[in-house]
């Protein structure tokens, strides 16, 4: 009776062991792989999207920084040169500081003599032209932060479809390594979509923000250039 219970509890021993070391290890390489065809292109065509965003945001955020470091002494400089005319001065100056601000007051400049009204007119529409460089690509980023939910919410609804095919050719024996494939592209496609798309949206949000504090700074001084011709002589 004793041998019976010893060969039975080691029989038991063994399927569990074979139970465990059949047993999957949790990982995100696994989850791609178990994915099936349908969900490995729409994480690929993810992360290609989530490159993209991460270039163009570094990209930016280097170009920003460049454009926001102005010299806390430009303004002081370009009012001395303008007041003794020396405007050939204030133009170098502008060429040498290379910045959003210093293109504005560089236009302005070149239309001293003129009423000031098309002096603050050519003001603007360098401006524009100025925040359209500081703006490039960054409308890629809020694209980006819309459709790649969207894409991932596509591979939910492929996984969807596949477990409902597999239901349907099972002939009423539902087997749960059946519907694997497709619930692997369900979850796996969902969480990559948001994941890309928070990073992009972040990413997005974060370069809007460090563009108006240039743009204000572009509008200040502007406004200070302005001003000083305004400024009865």
């Amino acid at each position: 009776m004793s041998l019976t219970i010893q060969e039975a509890a080691q029989e038991a021993a063994t399927n569990l062991e074979g139970e465990v070391v059949t047993q999957k290890e949790f990982s995100v390489i696994n989850l791609i792989m178990e994915g099936g065809i349908g969900g490995q292109l729409i994480i690929g065509l993810l992360f290609i999207l989530l490159a993209v965003a991460l270039y163009i945001y570094f990209e930016r955020l280097l170009a920003i920084k460049s454009g926001a470091k102005v010299d806390v002494n430009f303004m002081n400089q370009i009012k001395d040169h303008v007041t003794n005319g020396n405007l050939e001065g204030a133009n170098l100056l502008c060429a040498q500081d290379n910045s959003p601000v210093s293109a504005l007051i560089a236009k302005g400049i070149s239309r001293i003599g003129k009423p000031l009204e098309d002096i603050h007119t050519a003001i603007e529409n360098a401006g524009r032209l100025e925040i359209y460089k500081l703006e490039k690509n960054v409308s890629v980023l809020a694209t980006i932060s819309g459709v790649a939910p969207m894409i991932g919410f596509l591979g939910t609804v492929v996984g969807m479809i596949i477990s409902i095919f597999e239901i349907a050719n099972s002939g009423g024996n539902i087997d749960i390594k059946t519907l694997a494939d497709g619930l692997y592209t369900a979850m796996t496609t969902t969480v990559a979509g948001l994941i890309v798309g928070i990073v992009a949206y972040m990413a997005y949000n974060h370069l809007v923000v460090k563009t108006d504090k240039i743009i204000y700074t572009m509008e200040a001084n502007s406004l200070e250039f302005l001003d000083l011709l305004n400024e009865p002589a």
